[in-house]
């Protein structure tokens, strides 16, 4: 029986939609208004108008939508192999393999791009210390490597999901008919993985594109929007011209983003019949287990070298130059001047995850459980977050909250960003954190909520609690798998970006992501690689700290089996 959505007429269901609404205007709705608002402002439509008219800016964007596709197929490439080998291949170390792809997640943005110029740069320990080359990896090629292999555990994740949940009778019945290993391959599983497929080169093709960090220690000469909105702002000190280069950047991310959220998401393809189904048979014939290993152990092997030299670099005194054994780096990062942005971007990250994690919980609940109209619109706006490239966020805080915000001439906020913020601009920087965060807590609150039976929570209304005190008593400990999952991701996210960051560090508040950058371009790679395996060592203790505090103190003896 289909139930409809109730609390449209709830007190508590308004109050709270009230507020959602009220954090989702702060932390996007302000931010995108001011950056569209300095962009089709007189010198920002200037900018617009050569989009169309200079070549440089034609090669610009083609370098943008390259680096897309380029990044979006191999990333999905690589993604599908690891997704394949755990799922489908036998061989042993499963989850260690499972483990190495799941580190580009907790790992900022540039450490493997450092660690690549250290390997494979014109004076790299691999390129030109084992075989005398001089290769030069700045620009595509370079990009290409560091940003797959910085984002292919998104398609991993979401392809291994879907091998995972294949039926393997499909194959039964194609070998069953005759069909050879490489066959089934082609004609059954890879068609059943499409929307996946589809999926993770969409959300690759948004990430690459979006990423500032990398262009702007690999690229080169090889320009891109996100890096010419960054100098323009920064270099130029033209705030409107970064807005116009910001929205021109925007589009297609959107674009994109929509295409991905309504179309592959209703290529759906039905695996799951509920009729019992054997176990997945592992792969043991040599024509596919051996050039399938040979890869991924090939990829394996590149990125253990890569986070080897990461953790390596930070006790010698020029990785790939000087390698005498020093702690002059972490005494830096640690104890030194480096110590104030490991504290502050620790803060900030622990007081925006929470933040991000219950406001995700809080709009899947009003999203599945309460509200009808506004739902669709409530959801997407939650969901820019992700869709919107960081570099236009940050670019749209620096221009809406470097002054006091006011409202039909009334003032409704003081400067939030900027050095003359209060508190040093760290409000901006934790608004943009909940903002960048708040995607993933919200997508596993909706479809943790859409599997659970609504009567669970009628039956708490009809008791008499309200809707405040339903959420809070009975759904918060049913969805504490998403909770977990989105402080868990609310974190890391918080300590790893950079893009939007950039914009707003002050000298009042040093951020790590913020500082790594600094010490790589003035060729510090040792103080980079201390500060890139404390922020790593950092976000994996957090990690387990919040699994301890969700699972054994907030939510004990409330778990719940459906």
């Amino acid at each position: 029986m289909k139930r409809g959505k109730k609390g449209a007429k709830d007190p508590g269901v308004i109050v709270l939609t009230t507020i959602v609404c009220a954090i989702l205007l702060m932390v996007i709705g302000f931010p995108l208004y001011g950056l569209l608002s300095s962009a089709f402002a007189p010198k920002g439509l200037e900018v617009l108008a050569r989009m169309v008219t200079d070549p440089v800016n034609h090669r610009i964007i083609g370098n943008t939508m390259l680096l897309g596709l380029v990044v979006g197929v191999t990333g999905t490439l690589v993604g599908f192999l690891f997704a394949y080998a755990q799922v489908k291949v036998k061989f042993r170390g499963k989850r260690a393999l499972h483990l190495l792809a799941m580190i580009p997640i907790v790992a900022p943005p540039f450490a493997v791009a450092t660690a690549v110029i250290t390997l494979f740069g014109r004076n790299g320990a691999v390129t030109n210390g084992i075989f005398g080359w001089q290769a030069d990896i700045y620009g595509l090629p370079g990009l290409t490597l560091v940003l797959s292999l910085s984002f292919f555990p998104v398609a991993y994740m979401n392809i291994r999901g879907m091998l995972e949940s294949l039926d393997p009778s499909l194959d039964e019945a194609a070998a069953g008919l005759g069909a050879s290993k490489l066959r089934v391959f082609f004609t059954v599983t890879i068609p059943m993985l499409v929307p996946g497929l589809a999926g993770s080169f969409l959300l690759l093709f948004v990430e690459s594109i979006a990423d500032l960090a990398n262009p702007l220690v690999l690229g080169g000469d090889y320009t891109v929007l996100a890096s010419r909105a960054y100098l323009a702002v920064t270099g130029e000190f033209n705030m409107q011209a970064g807005a116009a280069y910001s929205l021109t950047l925007m589009l297609p991310a959107l674009l994109v983003f929509l295409v991905q959220r309504y179309w592959v998401s209703r290529k759906s393809v039905v695996s799951i019949t509920g009729k019992p189904a054997g176990a997945t048979e592992q792969i043991s014939a040599p024509s596919i287990r051996i050039p399938v290993l040979v890869l991924v152990g090939f990829l394996a092997a590149l990125i253990v070298s890569i986070y080897v030299t990461v953790l390596a670099g930070g006790f010698v005194k020029v990785p790939g130059v000087n390698n005498e054994f020093t702690l002059a780096h972490y005494q830096f990062v640690l104890a030194g001047l480096g110590s104030k942005a490991m504290i502050d971007t620790t803060i900030l990250a622990l007081i925006a995850a929470p933040i991000a994690g219950l406001l995700g919980m809080l709009i899947g609940w009003l999203v599945v459980r309460k509200l009808k109209r506004a739902s669709g619109l409530i959801d997407f706006v939650g969901m820019l977050g992700l869709a919107i490239p960081g570099t236009v966020l940050g670019i749209g805080y620096l221009i809406t909250y470097n002054k006091p915000v006011n409202i039909f001439g009334l003032q409704v906020f003081p400067a939030l960003a900027g050095g003359s913020a209060i508190l040093a601009g760290a409000v901006a920087i934790v608004m943009v954190y909940v903002a960048r965060s708040l995607p993933s807590g919200q997508r596993a609150a909706v479809s943790a909520l859409q599997q659970i039976h609504p009567a669970i929570e009628e039956a708490s209304t009809s008791l008499g609690a309200d809707s405040a005190t339903t959420f809070r008593k009975v759904t918060l400990p049913l969805i504490q798998s998403a909770l977990l999952t989105g402080l868990t991701f609310a974190f890391a996210r918080s300590m790893t970006t950079l893009s939007p960051i950039i914009f707003l560090t002050t000298p009042g508040i040093k951020i790590m992501t913020s500082q790594i950058l600094a010490e790589v371009d003035s060729g510090r790679f040792g103080n980079a690689f201390a500060y890139c395996t404390v922020l790593i060592g950092i976000v994996l203790i957090v990690i387990l700290i919040l699994n301890v505090i969700i699972r054994k103190v907030v939510f004990r003896g409330q778990s719940h089996r459906r």
